[in-house]
């Protein structure tokens, strides 16, 4: 009998992942460049000291964040998934990254840990609709307690359910569509 190994796509692997634990997961598939751009677009890589990156998935985002931030910024990524931070984990070694398997909630607590009391921008994919209320109030909470006043929170849903939420916790919300992504997504650019 022969044995074969066939290597999980990141494709396959979002939808294991996704099909496993839809509470933590809520994306079929990876983000696409499109996508990725378009959530960049907002935030002023030349000025920002510090990112946080909340629902990292398998680092389509993170990656290009380490790209595109200077060499003295620091970014903070959040993921709960143990499959998907244990990929970043042993995908991402940059000393001006640290991972957590932790909940997003917990993103002011971690700063104050570091020292910091304010971040420049907030990329988040978390999947708001799988979310319970109170968990994504304290996440929201958590974020404009830690975002500067001139600071920026790109999140991106399948759906604008999260519309409302998010106009009622930021002064200001940009509404983005791209069709290019499965399933196509709305990015929302908020600010304090």
């Amino acid at each position: 009998m022969k044995l074969i190994f066939v290597r999980m796509s990141k494709s396959n692997l979002f939808l294991k992942q996704y099909l496993e634990n839809k509470k933590e997961v809520g994306a079929i598939a990876p983000s696409s460049k499109f996508l990725r751009n378009r959530m960049m677009s907002p935030i002023n890589f030349h000025r920002s000291s510090v990112i946080i990156e909340l629902g990292a998935g398998n680092g389509i985002f993170t990656k290009e964040i380490l790209k595109r931030m200077r060499s003295e910024s620091k970014l903070f990524v959040f993921e709960i998934n143990t499959v998907f931070y244990d990929k970043l984990c042993n995908e991402i070694n940059d000393p001006r990254v640290t991972i957590y398997n932790e909940s997003a909630d917990q993103l002011h607590n971690k700063m104050q840990e570091h020292n910091i009391d304010q971040v420049d921008a907030i990329v988040s994919s978390l999947p708001y609709a799988v979310i319970p209320i109170r968990t994504k109030y304290n996440i929201l909470n958590s974020c404009l307690s830690t975002l500067s006043p001139d600071g920026v929170y790109v999140q991106f849903q399948y759906s604008l359910n999260a519309h409302k939420l998010l106009k009622k916790k930021f002064s200001k919300v940009t509404l983005d569509f791209t069709p290019i992504n499965m399933p196509p997504a709305f990015i929302y650019r908020c600010k304090p």
